[in-house]
């Protein structure tokens, strides 16, 4: 066995480059601030109650002046926020407008808490938004719409009783309904009803966007402010505020997240699909076709065929973004490579001409290591077991941070290779600096690479859209 701690990779912005997203947007400019397509003006639709629009008007404000990071030990944890600014950072700013606001009326949502079926308050609050969603799709010039949930509203629509109480944000809702066979989920389902728009949404509820310096039982106003306006940006600009450092001797490679997810019965096969990354992080959204699902440990595989054209399909779409092929193609998968989907996959791989090829299954492992120290293992803590097995831990004590930034004591990822031309170490690199391409979160410490976690994500979305329509290609329709 052989252990070592990789160095924490670096990301790439306007004028140089950092491995914090906070500071490298605050020191060096957002990546692609030269890009002259690029959007200095990011134009919010805004759809809720009136003291919910109200509540995130005075929000936007503050994130514009900027706000001051908590007080704390680990000031590179905890970072002051220095505001959504056209000349610092993002070198953007929001706009906004009665306009562009569209009021629910709060008649109408009281009405709804007062339905008794979860599922048709979960329906007729779906579409007391998309209305209003629609509107400023269709005929305001918007880049992204922000739907204010109220805190009871919230409630209502994740809970079975009325009256419930549920913490958390409404992008991060679970559906927490056993009783039922359908699966229903607020967020999912207005996501994917509102998809055809062509606008991607941004869900907030009204507690999340009090300004609250106490600030209990949520992230300090500094965290919150970073990972908004980050987010923002990314999904109404559809380009990248950081990017991994291009290797000038590595081969162009194509990163595919494949994963599978249930249908919103629960009964019917699961489907796959993909998520077909650069090493800039651009990505492209794929829908699979249904798939096996094995008797004897009831996991869902595809079959040679399956693998073959979802790979192919992939394949096609990143030549014609890049108006070429990669050099090399990474398939990162979190259940085991099959003898069918390796056939298959390599298939596509040698039809199109790729020479280079890796595919990496990545699992959550039953091995811990041990610090002599007051903290855990270090993040990039590697650990060989074989030529084809590693463990890895992308959550850890961080250095740059002074601490351990996570609440419970973390667990590695364990990284198997089947096929592949690259070492083992080289691909636990890899899936070190893809932790760090999540733009809906500035703390760089992501347990998953974008792949995996992009998949899963786009799997919550992708079984409330109907099989006829197309989905959107961009993750910001998704995350």
């Amino acid at each position: 066995m052989q252990m070592k701690i990789f160095d924490e990779p670096e990301l790439e912005f306007a004028n140089g480059r950092h491995i914090c997203p906070k500071a490298g947007i605050e020191a060096l400019g957002v990546y692609d601030k030269n890009d002259e397509f690029r959007q200095s003006e990011i134009r919010l639709g805004i759809v809720g109650r009136g003291e919910g629009v109200d509540l995130l008007d005075l929000w936007l404000v503050k994130c514009q002046e900027g706000i001051e990071a908590k007080e704390s030990k680990h000031p590179n944890l905890f970072r002051g926020f220095g505001g959504f600014s056209q000349h610092y950072g993002f070198f953007a700013k929001f706009r906004y407008g009665s306009t562009l606001i569209r009021t629910i009326q709060k008649s109408k949502l009281i009405k709804t808490l007062k339905i008794d079926s979860r599922e048709e308050r979960i329906r007729i609050c779906v579409e007391l938004y998309f209305d209003q969603i629609r509107f400023l799709a269709e005929h305001r010039p918007v880049d992204v719409i922000i739907c204010v949930i109220p805190n009871d509203i919230f409630d209502a629509v994740t809970k079975e009783t009325k009256h419930a109480e549920e913490d958390g944000v409404t992008d991060q809702e679970e559906d927490k309904n056993p009783v039922n066979e359908m699966e229903h989920n607020f967020r999912r389902l207005l996501k994917a009803r509102a998809m055809h728009l062509g606008k991607p949404l941004q869900l907030v509820l009204e507690k999340s966007l009090a300004f609250d310096k106490n600030n209990k039982g949520q992230q300090d106003n500094a965290t919150r402010a970073w990972n908004f306006c980050t987010a923002i940006y990314y999904k109404g600009n559809k380009t990248i505020p950081w990017r991994l450092v291009e290797e000038s001797y590595k081969p162009k490679t194509c990163y595919v997240g494949v994963s599978f997810y249930k249908s919103r019965d629960k009964e019917t096969v699961s489907t796959s699909l993909a998520q077909v990354f650069d090493e800039f992080g651009h990505g492209v959204i794929l829908r699979g076709t249904p798939v096996q699902i094995d008797k004897q440990d009831k996991r869902p595989y595809m079959n040679e065929e399956q693998a073959y054209d979802l790979l192919m399909n992939a394949l096609n779409e990143y030549d014609h973004a890049l108006m070429q092929m990669p050099a090399r193609v990474v398939i990162h998968k979190s259940s085991i490579f099959r003898e069918e989907e390796i056939s298959g996959f390599s298939r596509a791989i040698e039809r199109k001409g790729i020479h280079l090829k890796d595919f990496v299954t990545i699992l959550n492992s039953q091995i811990r290591l041990f610090s002599y120290d007051q903290y855990p293992p270090v993040r990039g803590t590697f650990l060989l077991l074989s030529e084809s097995k590693a463990i890895l831990y992308t959550r850890g004590a961080v250095n740059f941070y002074k601490t351990y930034p996570g609440m419970y004591v973390p667990s590695p990822l364990e990284i198997r290779a089947f096929e592949h031309d690259s070492s083992l170490e080289d691909l636990c690199k890899e899936v070190l600096g893809l932790t760090k391409m999540n733009w809906n979160n500035t703390q760089f410490d992501g347990r998953y690479p974008i792949t995996i976690e992009c998949s899963r994500k786009v799997g919550e979305i992708m079984k409330y859209v109907n099989l006829s329509e197309k989905p959107q290609v961009s993750y910001s329709f998704y995350m």
